[in-house]
């Protein structure tokens, strides 16, 4: 049995607590499955008065978050701070720079500065783990990461927000408006008293810009990721959907092309023969297609104390047996700067939705944008009467390029007949 691996833990909320009481739940069995023991010896969070529900007086306590990757008895840090700059960025410099393995749970870090830790983690020779990252208690970054390392990667996608998908299956369950279901989700603790990172979407964009990073052996590129949330989803929405044979989901799809790497976290429907409609709750659900492994599936639990804990537990498990690679699945130097994809070369069929006035003439308009702009429509079906006063029209496109959807859109721009936005939907195929 080998010396013990000693961690400096940073952050003591939800998921801190959780890899506490992990390692002292199942200490034995990680002793064994590290071949050496994994010991806290400091931590380090914001209020040290506050009840966190276990013994902290065996460690170390640190006032100063930084000082942890100088601390003499540690020789791996765990951030669980959160934040894509300050204190966690801080943290994560001066400790890779310093040798020290560090593991993370931060995804908008990694998205933001991926690239840069990676190099310094290879530098100082130093672990840059963050199977936590992403998806919660799921191994995607491993299985991509090691498990298909071999092949390919054709497309990356899936559900990757929580919050999200529990809102809108139970939008879909009970019939119920956006509105009033986020505010139970906050009084239940599956969102945020903000929950502008959730329902708008970047949340699942970090997620999804690391996953391509490790995918396609790209930078993280963040910036390149097309967003739109769910916060203009209505229940019309989706029981138009479900009556046409889909699901709407939050998706996020990365998928390499000859017009460079495509992004873009958008609300989709979804078809019901597709795994991805029936993930539901705040599970959380990644599809792989590999050119040799096929279609790989990782679903589970992708937020909580338990399953992010149980990732963070692995990574340290990894680092203690001395076993861990490059972070993004190859040396940081051969990461390329991808090209952005334009999202107008994609042929793929749309579902739209207007909310218009109740006059003579407004299905010609619509019509007439789509005519001009080159878009074949497949259906188009009208609704009654909106709680604002208008009128429901859906449309779903045949397949086409999304050029000419976008133009026709731009067309009914300021149109004295709509009420409000559009909404489009891609249809995932």
């Amino acid at each position: 049995m080998g010396d013990a691996l000693r961690v400096a833990l940073a952050g003591l909320g939800t998921v801190g607590g959780g890899v506490i009481r992990l390692l002292d739940a199942n200490r034995d069995l990680i002793t064994r499955r590290a071949g050496r023991p994994i010991e806290i010896v400091a931590v380090s969070a914001r209020d040290r008065t506050k009840d966190r529900g276990v013994d902290l007086s065996r460690f170390a306590w640190v006032d100063d978050t930084a000082a942890l990757a100088s601390h003499p008895d540690a020789d791996v840090v765990v951030e669980l701070i959160g934040g894509s700059d300050g204190p966690a960025l801080t943290l994560a410099r001066t400790a890779l720079d310093a040798g020290r393995g560090f593991v993370t749970a931060n995804k908008a870090m990694l998205a933001h500065h991926g690239l840069e830790l990676a190099q310094k983690a290879e530098a100082s020779n130093a672990a840059l783990k963050f199977e936590a990252a992403v998806a919660g208690g799921i191994p995607v970054i491993k299985g991509l990461r090691e498990g298909a390392a071999a092949n390919a990667i054709a497309r990356v996608y899936g559900i990757l927000n929580g919050t999200c998908n529990f809102i809108l299956s139970k939008m879909e369950a009970e019939g119920r408006d956006f509105a009033e279901v986020l505010a139970e989700a906050q009084a239940l603790g599956y969102a945020e008293a903000d929950p502008s990172f959730d329902i708008d979407g970047v949340d699942a964009a970090h997620k999804l810009s690391i996953l391509a990073a490790i995918a396609f052996g790209t930078q993280p590129a963040f910036g390149d990721v097309a967003i739109a949330g769910v916060r203009h989803v209505l229940a019309a929405d989706i029981a138009q959907a479900a009556s046409l044979g889909y699901r709407v989901r939050l998706v996020g799809v990365a998928e390499e092309g000859p017009h460079g790497l495509f992004q873009r976290v958008h609300p989709h429907l979804v078809p019901l023969d597709h795994p991805l409609a029936h993930v539901t709750g705040s599970t959380n659900a990644v599809v792989a297609e590999g050119n040799f492994v096929g279609r790989l599936l990782f679903q589970g639990a992708g937020a909580g104390d338990g399953p992010t804990a149980s990732a963070v537990v692995a990574d340290l498990i990894d680092i203690a047996r001395g076993e861990y690679g490059a972070s993004f699945a190859m040396p940081a130097h051969e990461l390329t700067a991808a090209t952005k994809a334009d999202s107008g070369e994609r042929r793929g069929r749309a579902y739209l939705r207007f909310t218009v006035q109740d006059k003579v003439g407004v299905l010609a308009e619509i019509a007439a944008a789509m005519r001009d702009a080159g878009v074949s429509i497949e259906s188009l079906i009208q609704r009654g009467e909106a709680a604002d006063g208008g009128v429901m029209i859906a449309i779903v496109t045949h397949e086409g390029p999304e050029r000419a959807v976008a133009q026709a859109l731009e067309r009914l721009r300021g149109s004295q007949s709509l009420v409000g936005q559009p909404l489009l939907m891609h249809i995932l195929g």
